[in-house]
């Protein structure tokens, strides 16, 4: 690397730092504001509520990454260009292609670092903070959980579960109810298609009732529709729903392989395994599609217009791709394009625009 390849890249990170930061420091303030009283009126220690935001910073870092990339290229080649720093390379023979090579190898390098932030990091800190909310600071029981194939819940003599759970309909798929005594011994148990929230209550439908009788075998009633009395809220399975956001690529994978060989739809676990993957390198194409941008408004460059064409170029981003993504989890677009077509689009976008900027 010469002087002016760790010029250019000193640059990049410096702003890239201060842009960073700026948008971390942001989500945090969002967040205190959000959750601090919440977490007062819960009766939360400030030991367990600092450890709770410190556990958030890889998810905070995760998430406004991607823009503070797209912001630090656009500032970098803005602050270059008002210095007239990019006319003299471009005198020195020096083309735009070799002045962008710094800017595209940390753009590289920082979407693998974030690929290694979700995929190792992120599900660590996640379940750090959703076990100092739940229990620490809330002091609940941790009596649901979420694995790879099912889902798990006990409610005194009764232990529900279920292999999915869909948050439009507010419906459990494939449920089992489990009524034993105070030796774990059973006494009964309901096998249900669907699971139904409906008046604070569920309504299983389609049910197979399993009596067991105290000498031995069972007897067996089938119900069209029973209502359980079991103890089991929709924003416990919804912080569930949310917690798939946080998981790995490899426990997608499994959870929606078990789901096809249930028989159920597993799109949006698909999705988001393939997103897993296709976000961190969001960061390349914001470098790619940042360069040409900011070269062709050269003249006018400078940190309003790095500012606004980040903000523009980032929220036609997010907002296409987040179109995608629910066509993925619906089922409309097969997951792998619904998870990279946004990239794939804005990619071609940044080549094109490389293409007509005038050297």
């Amino acid at each position: 690397m010469n002087i002016l390849d760790r010029y250019i890249a000193k640059t990049w990170l410096r702003l890239l730092m201060l842009c960073l930061s700026g948008f971390v420091g942001l989500y945090l303030v969002i967040d205190l504001i959000e959750k601090i009283p919440r977490f007062l009126r819960a009766g939360g220690v400030a030991s367990d509520i600092l450890e709770y935001f410190i556990w958030k910073l890889p998810e905070m870092v995760g998430r406004t990454a991607t823009f503070s990339i797209l912001m630090a290229t656009l500032l970098t080649l803005g602050v270059l260009s008002r210095d007239s720093e990019i006319i003299a390379m471009r005198s020195c023979g020096i083309s735009l292609l070799r002045i962008s090579l710094p800017m595209l190898t940390l753009g590289l390098a920082a979407s693998f670092f974030l690929l290694i932030n979700a995929e190792l990091v992120l599900p660590h800190s996640y379940a750090r903070t959703e076990l100092i909310d739940r229990v620490k600071i809330k002091k609940k029981g941790d009596r649901v959980t979420f694995k790879r194939n099912n889902i798990w819940f006990r409610s005194s003599s009764k232990i529900l579960q279920a292999h999915l759970f869909e948050p439009k309909t507010q419906t459990l798929s494939g449920v089992v109810i489990w009524n034993v005594d105070d030796s774990m011994n059973p006494i009964s148990r309901i096998d249900a298609d669907t699971a139904v929230y409906s008046g604070g209550r569920w309504l299983l439908n389609s049910s197979t009732n399993r009596e067991f009788k105290n000498g031995a075998g069972y007897e067996l009633n089938y119900v069209e529709t029973v209502i359980s009395d079991i103890n089991l809220k929709v924003e416990d399975l919804q912080v569930l729903d949310s917690d798939a956001d946080n998981l790995s690529i490899r426990t997608l994978k499994e959870y929606a392989e078990n789901l096809r060989r249930g028989g159920y739809q597993a799109y949006r676990y698909l999705t988001l395994m393939h997103t897993k993957i296709a976000s961190p390198f969001a960061a390349l194409i914001m470098v790619l599609l940042g360069i040409p941008f900011a070269l062709r408004n050269s003249r006018t460059g400078g940190i309003a217009m790095g500012i606004g064409a980040s903000v523009g170029i980032g929220f036609a981003y997010f907002m296409f791709n987040a179109v995608m993504l629910s066509y993925g989890r619906s089922g409309v677009l097969p997951p792998f394009v619904a998870a990279w077509g946004a990239n794939v689009l804005f990619m071609m976008g940044g080549v094109w625009m490389s293409m007509t900027v005038k050297g």
